[in-house]
């Protein structure tokens, strides 16, 4: 029995590895990892990117639910008269002679349009439509706002891993220096030319260049850790190099000469974080009249047909008849869909004033760091 049961557990979890690994493909990166490279695998990989595009695909689907028609009901159902003769019922006393026609057993059959007209003349499958096609357009901006800003981590990342592997050159050369003067130094000593104390300093600093050296390789280890995670790599981190040779210094055109107000107004227009939010705040609009058309009955339509038996002197001839019905709201008029949708409107608007504001911030902090940084940089150059 324990071996059945272990058995059975190594399948089930061979089973969830191989579905783990259907669902999470791992990235193979190049060797030598260029700044273009690193850019094209985050935008097919990465994990945020990823995340955005299944919100979309989310909001596709409840674009397509919020599109569908109610499905019509059929019913239908048999029964059986007790107490009652057929034949007797269809006994003709003329003739003597049982007509056909009478049965002691009834069917019904009836179909029902589910409410699906009124659903449509009231409008409130159009405000749905509306809702879901809002909420699909935020999506799209978001998914585009994610690219944008974790684009701009990748390359601080990619820029961060490069320093670090110049850092480590650097210190390797200043180690390898420290220790052709220990080793100078060494020889001096035992030639009696300097003392033990002078030796002593020497070899400080040559234990310190190769700390230096130690904390460089980490620091190079760490942002290539973290420069995999940004690009989807999933697992271990695999081996590569990053291509030292960065662009040049320039300046773009479009902040070569430019000033606040117009970088404020190019965010307002462009900024894909701001027409998300916007988007969200039409769709919480449009999602309080929705609540408020539920006070809309849901007339249902339907349509049945029955009987028991097809001549006149059956119980039930054939028969067909039409319906209607509807709920009534008598106790409750959606007042909590109402007071949610309302709600949910005065988060988004407020959540649009505070992004137009942290926009502001961050603007004025861009403009003041890239002046401060290209005088710098002209200054060295």
């Amino acid at each position: 029995m324990r071996r059945m049961n272990r058995a059975f557990a190594l399948m089930i979890l061979s089973a969830f590895s191989t579905t783990a690994r259907a669902e999470s493909p791992s990235i193979t990166l190049p060797q030598m990892v260029t700044m273009d490279e690193a850019l094209r695998v985050f935008r097919a990989s990465g994990f945020d990117v990823l995340l955005a595009e299944a919100q979309i695909q989310a909001a596709e689907a409840d674009l397509r639910t919020a599109r569908s028609v109610p499905n019509p009901t059929l019913n239908g159902g048999v029964g059986k008269s007790f107490n009652y003769d057929p034949k007797a019922a269809c006994l003709n006393s003329t003739t003597n002679t049982v007509e056909s026609g009478c049965s002691d057993i009834s069917w019904t059959v009836g179909i029902s349009d589910s409410a699906a007209l009124a659903d449509t003349v009231f409008g409130k499958r159009h405000l749905r439509i509306r809702v879901a096609k809002a909420a699909l357009a935020a999506a799209k901006m978001t998914r585009v706002d994610a690219q944008r800003t974790l684009e701009f981590q990748v390359k601080q990342q990619y820029i961060q891993a490069v320093l670090a592997h110049d850092t480590l050159d650097f210190s390797r050369e200043v180690q390898a220096a420290m220790t052709q003067v220990f080793e100078l130094n060494q020889v001096r000593y035992n030639a009696g030319a300097i003392s033990e104390a002078d030796v002593a300093k020497v070899e400080t600093a040559k234990l310190e260049a190769d700390q230096d050296v130690n904390r460089a390789q980490q620091a190079l280890h760490d942002a290539k850790v973290e420069l995999a995670f940004l690009l989807g790599v999933r697992g271990r981190t695999p081996e590569f190099h990053i291509e030292q040779d960065l662009p040049k210094f320039v300046v773009p055109a479009p902040l070569a000469d430019t000033s606040l107000d117009k970088l404020l107004a190019d965010a307002n227009e462009h900024r894909a974080d701001l027409k998300a939010a916007s988007l969200q705040v039409e769709r919480a609009e449009v999602s309080i009249s929705a609540a408020r058309r539920q006070n809309a009955p849901d007339l249902a339509l339907s349509a049945q047909y029955q009987q028991e038996g097809s001549s006149s002197s059956a119980i039930t001839p054939p028969t067909l008849s039409f319906g209607l019905s509807a709920p009534f709201p008598l106790f409750y008029q959606f007042q909590g869909e109402i007071r949610r949708a309302e709600a949910d409107r005065n988060i988004q608007n407020l959540t649009r004033a505070k992004l137009e504001g942290q926009v502001v911030a961050d603007v004025e902090s861009a403009l003041v760091d890239f002046t401060s940084t290209r005088e710098r940089v002209e200054r060295q150059e």
